[in-house]
């Protein structure tokens, strides 16, 4: 969108986690604010109506009626936490809260090269998207710190590590797939 650009491309101005997007992985979108093949979008007029604030959570207006129904439907990527990853944002500091999103995007890429048997792309950026830090950080090393892990075909350890990250999302609560309309 014209006039529209931002430093952070990792973290949508509305909350959208765009390091871990399919989409943004495969450079098909260089994500909010990013410039050609970013798509303008209601939240991003908005925020230039206001000061062009940074992320919607430091708008004076946060959380406005365009967050109401956020977080019902996904796209290549969930939005099940934009709020909530907002919030999280705001009260943690933006420089603590990219250090924690850098070193997720680290994690997802560690099991897209070694856990990706072709078919858990998208269900790897889901789970590292909703599932939180510590959750994410403990599966994958109890996948690297097992021996018999390394031995197993990719195709195993997809499986493997796909089954730890749905138990740990069952006890939280969360379900590990992306929501269309």
């Amino acid at each position: 969108m014209k006039n529209f650009t931002r430093e952070d491309l990792l973290f949508s101005l509305c909350g959208l986690n765009c390091g871990l997007c399919p989409m943004h992985l495969d450079g098909y979108c260089p994500g909010c604010g990013g410039g050609e093949g970013n798509q303008s979008c209601k939240i991003a007029k908005c925020s230039l109506r206001h000061g062009s604030p940074a992320y919607c959570s430091q708008c004076r207006e946060f959380a406005c009626e365009l967050y109401a129904d956020i977080d019902k439907t996904d796209s290549f990527i969930t939005h099940q936490n934009r709020r909530k990853d907002l919030e999280k944002q705001r009260e943690m500091g933006v420089e603590a809260y990219q250090a924690e999103q850098k070193e997720k995007i680290q994690l997802l890429q560690w099991l897209l090269k070694n856990c990706n048997d072709g078919r858990k792309k998208t269900f790897f950026c889901v789970a590292v998207n909703l599932l939180d830090m510590e959750t994410v950080k403990q599966t994958v090393e109890q996948a690297r710190n097992d021996a018999v892990f390394e031995t197993l075909s990719v195709k195993e350890k997809a499986i493997l590590i796909t089954e730890r990250f749905r138990r740990a999302a069952e006890e939280q609560g969360i379900l590990l797939k992306l929501r269309r309309k």
